[in-house]
């Protein structure tokens, strides 16, 4: 393999493979309610476990309980290695609509209910969610991060969807496990942030990294230097947007997710994607 995989990153305390997975899409339709083809999402977790991939990277609110209970059901007892990375801040109404639920008391009934879905003691890491234009204090939020650290119920505290300052903060604050937040070849609003986390040294887990149905003015796979570069070099338009982020820093953490095991062994094969000096130049 080329260096982008060979050498794990330390996450929370915890070596981990820089090409992890992402169980956003494993439920239903708009991330809500289960799966179309249960069976499959399991066999993808599965498989993912085989792989050798340990960051799996989840939500209570996907689905909401549908993605931690197929992790459960899939791979529990868990491999020891494996680093399992949920989420709060966040929640869903019955019509799947997101909601903040970013209060103190919110974050840690988020915790408790991943540690109940996931069947553990800890989550090795939590991602504190912010929402735009949150009324709730950042200081607030992260005293009450890490209390639940402090309690052992969390193993580290992350940051996801935060401004520079927001992670200046964070990192003034606490210990931050990793940050996550929107990157990617064709979306680079982030570049701030994803570069202050590249000169601390803290591992960045860009969302989206493929596009989203949630951002579809920022297409990746049709990108043109994308598509011309995948020819080029006889590889898939989504093995070079994920082989361009592992190339950029080597705090970069990928959790590509799928709901297809054709489109995850593509994902994982992006590891063995050479890019060249060409290439990362046409990708700018």
């Amino acid at each position: 393999m080329p260096d982008t995989d060979t050498a794990p990153v330390s996450l929370a305390g915890r070596p981990v493979r820089r090409m992890g997975f992402g169980a956003m899409q494993l439920p239903g339709p708009g991330v809500f309610g289960p799966p179309e083809d249960r069976d499959a999402a399991l066999a993808i977790l599965r498989r993912v476990a085989d792989a050798g991939v340990n960051h799996i990277d989840t939500a209570q609110y996907y689905g909401p309980d549908v993605a931690n209970e197929l992790i459960r059901t899939a791979l529990h007892p868990y491999p020891a290695d494996l680093v399992l990375v949920s989420k709060v801040g966040g929640t869903r109404d019955g019509s799947g609509q997101w909601l903040p639920a970013q209060r103190p008391e919110d974050l840690r009934a988020g915790v408790e209910a991943n540690l109940s879905g996931l069947g553990v003691d800890q989550v090795p890491v939590v991602n504190l969610r912010r929402f735009p234009g949150s009324e709730v204090p950042l200081d607030e939020q992260l005293t009450a991060m890490v209390a639940l650290r402090d309690e052992g119920l969390i193993g580290g505290i992350g940051l996801s969807s935060v401004t520079q300052e927001e992670y200046r903060q964070g990192v003034a604050t606490t210990t931050i496990a990793c940050v996550q937040n929107s990157f990617s070849v064709a979306d680079r609003s982030g570049q701030d942030v994803f570069d202050a986390c590249a000169a601390d040294g803290v591992p960045f887990v860009p969302f989206f990294p493929l596009g989203s149905a949630f951002m579809p003015d920022k297409p990746v796979l049709s990108h043109p230097a994308v598509r011309a570069t995948a020819e080029r070099l006889g590889c898939t338009p989504a093995q070079v947007a994920l082989a361009w982020l592992l190339h950029l820093s080597p705090n970069v953490l990928l959790i590509p997710g799928t709901s297809s095991l054709g489109h995850l062994e593509e994902n994982l094969a992006a590891v063995e994607v050479e890019l060249d000096a060409a290439a990362m130049a046409a990708l700018g």
